[in-house]
């Protein structure tokens, strides 16, 4: 494909053919693009529900390092991506295409390191060949690109970002865990030679370690036309990050305004996540990147593709999706939309604050590229959408206890999700299944594209919901459990907490789904001496505009998930039946009660 069409030079023509090839993005002249960007609105797949326009991708291109930075990758290592799962160069194009033609008009180039990829100068080529790219970044660490320099400017490449956290060799070695300050530097200076302007240094700062080197940051700003970065510690999975280390943005300035007390604040223009300043008479200039003590999430403008192909919207979240996965299954450019489309509208108003941060799962900073994998990460998010509503619309009109959602009579029962993903594809194609888009499910409209319900014009109301799942254990798993045997432990306790911890984490798991305040969450367990079984029961309550029915079935699945991973080990014939809703109160549509009530709430 493209490296077929394009080799190393890079004219215009070449440019639009490379276009054309990935994309199929129109070519117009420069007047007919003005005269639309003057007519058109901001896409609304990449505008999400608080009115932020993410016009700016950052793509990590490889999970790889030749550092071992210690703020951002594990001591022991991190577990790399298979490479046959990391996004090739021409799905890299094809994604990127894509978002460019919704608006997007900066990419930024990331790893790991992107040096290390072979083909990078022709990636910039490819990429900055893409009508409508204005910017074309990289962040870099600087120890290989120095050689690179001239041919990555001449292929398009218009900003640079190089990470250098230390002004002393040694002190360098320690942070990186490897040998190259004096590469970098001279990287920095080459940089500036061939005509990046300014050239970009980022210094992540660290109590006890760098942060007596802020003066000497500012003074390399006197000779040299760079723009020196300060960023604020921030934490990831396996950095080891705690409060000791953090220096906020307040305690860095105040120190260099003590030397450098005519040091004054920038204009900084929209969207951007520095805050500016500069020294009287100085080439260069100064700035700070206060991701923890003074969020920018409000103007926040980025999404980022990870190498192995996941949407991630949030640098500090763990939510992601496979845009990989979904462009390998054949899914169509207008369907990839809806997909990226429903993740930015899922997108919280800001992140959770450096604390509570730490105590959350994420991406080592180095597999996020400058990020927990969830079932969205392994299956393509619209099947397992459709799927899931395609049973629950079999399960309604069958109207029989035996047709609960993971009924034998519905779908073969089947531990391969890549099998399952391809039963939801041939399912999806069924006439059957897009006869009854047109009028059953809320969540698709009628051509089966998923979407968000809207529920901003909704009241407020207490809704509750209660579900159930069944776990036939066989006779020798189901003693194990009454007499509390099993070596795991307890089994009914654990799969209690996994219930209550599975409905507050519904909406990451499951696509479109609203992001409810649970006031309530609640799993008992009930053991069936008759079917040598364990019924269990999910309550879930909320004051919201919509309804908990999700979180209680999710509840009951994953407490019954827990209940067979703990005693698999006895039996392999355990079955998991008719996970089902038995009652639900509250909202529009009114109460419901199954065949089988609960009691109590």
């Amino acid at each position: 494909m493209l490296r077929r069409l394009i080799k190393v030079r890079y004219t215009t023509d070449l440019r639009r053919i490379a276009t054309v090839a990935v994309g199929g993005v129109a070519q117009k002249s420069r007047g007919q693009d003005v005269a639309e960007a003057e007519t058109k609105s901001f896409s609304d797949f990449l505008t999400d529900k608080f009115g932020r326009q993410h016009n700016y991708l950052r793509i990590s291109l490889t999970e790889r390092c030749n550092l071992r930075c210690q703020y951002c990758m594990p001591e022991e290592g991190v577990e790399l991506t298979p490479q046959m799962e990391v996004l090739t160069s021409d799905e890299i194009v094809k994604l990127a295409s894509l978002f460019v033609e919704q608006g997007v008009d900066k990419i930024r180039l990331t790893g790991g390191e992107p040096t290390i990829r072979k083909d990078i100068i022709d990636l910039v080529g490819w990429l900055k060949g893409i009508s409508g790219v204005e910017t074309l970044a990289m962040t870099t660490n600087g120890l290989t690109i120095a050689r690179h320099l001239p041919r990555l400017k001449a292929a398009g490449l218009n900003l640079l970002n190089i990470s250098l956290d230390t002004l002393l060799p040694a002190k360098f070695e320690f942070i990186t865990r490897r040998k190259g300050w004096s590469r970098v530097m001279q990287s920095i200076d080459k940089a500036i030679e061939v005509g990046f302007q300014p050239v970009k240094v980022n210094c992540v700062v660290m109590k006890g370690l760098n942060d007596d080197e802020l003066c000497d940051f500012v003074e390399l700003t006197k000779s040299k036309e760079v723009d020196v970065r300060f960023i604020e510690y921030m934490p990831f999975d396996g950095n080891k990050w705690n409060h000791s280390k953090f220096v906020s943005y307040a305690d860095q300035l105040d120190k260099i305004r003590s030397h450098f007390p005519d040091i004054y604040r920038l204009q900084d223009a929209a969207n951007d996540t520095s805050k500016a300043f500069k020294v009287p008479g100085y080439k260069g200039q100064v700035g700070f990147i206060t991701s923890m003590s003074k969020n920018f999430c409000g103007s926040c403008n980025r999404l980022r593709l990870t190498a192995d192909g996941n949407l991630k919207v949030c640098l500090f979240g763990a939510s992601e999706i496979s845009l990989r996965d979904a462009l390998r299954s054949g899914m169509s450019d207008s369907d990839l939309l809806e997909l990226i489309g429903c993740a930015v509208k899922r997108k919280k108003a800001r992140h959770a604050g450096m604390f509570t941060l730490s105590q959350m799962k994420n991406r080592p900073m180095i597999l996020i590229g400058d990020a927990v994998r969830s079932l969205v990460g392994v299956c393509v998010a619209v099947d397992v959408l459709l799927f899931s509503q395609w049973l629950n619309v079999l399960s309604e009109k069958r109207k029989s206890r035996s047709a609960g959602l993971w009924s034998r009579s519905v779908i073969p029962y089947s531990t391969e999700l890549y099998g399952l993903n391809s039963w939801c594809r041939r399912m999806f194609n069924s006439s059957s299944f897009r006869s009854l888009c047109k009028t059953t499910l809320t969540h698709v409209n009628s051509e089966g594209l998923a979407r968000m319900v809207d529920v901003m014009d909704k009241p407020v109301s207490e809704r509750v919901a209660v579900a159930e799942a069944i776990v036939e254990l066989g006779e020798e798993a189901y003693v194990a459990i009454k007499d509390n045997e099993v070596k795991k432990g307890n089994v009914l306790s654990v799969a209690q907490l996994a219930g209550i911890q599975g409905a507050k984490w519904t909406s990451h798991l499951i696509p479109l789904c609203h992001d409810v305040g649970l006031t309530h969450a609640d799993v008992s367990v009930e053991l069936i001496d008759d079917h040598y079984a364990v019924r269990i029961i999910a309550s879930a309550r909320a004051n919201d505009k919509t309804g908990v029915e999700m979180e209680a079935l999710t509840s009951a699945a994953v407490a019954a998930l827990t209940v067979y991973d703990m005693c698999k080990s006895i039996s392999k014939g355990i079955v998991i039946r008719k996970v089902r809703l038995v009652k639900k109160t509250g909202g529009q549509t009114g109460d419901y009660n199954g065949d089988d009530h609960v009691d109590n709430v």
